[in-house]
């Protein structure tokens, strides 16, 4: 059981860097998000926060998404260590 609470975590530490990773790239409005490694990371990260978009939209050009997004894996990650 500890080896899959161990595994769980750590895949969320990585999925939380993918995520601010692909935050960090969106304030350069030069690359090109069809070309690799940006598809491969948009394709990895967009579905879980279009989750979080669904719920808060862009206000006024600001995309707060991730923000709720990353937090939430951080809950359920300290949750996890807890364990």
């Amino acid at each position: 059981m500890q080896l899959l609470v161990n595994t769980l975590a750590t895949f969320i530490q990585i999925y939380t860097v993918l995520l601010i990773i692909r935050v960090l790239l969106t304030w350069f409005p030069t690359i090109n998000w069809y070309n690799q490694p940006f598809t491969t990371l948009s394709q990895i990260t967009d579905p879980y926060l279009n989750l979080f978009r669904s719920i808060i939209p862009p206000l006024g050009g600001m995309d707060f998404s991730p923000m709720l997004a990353i937090i939430l894996l951080q809950i359920v990650g300290g949750g996890l260590q807890a364990v």
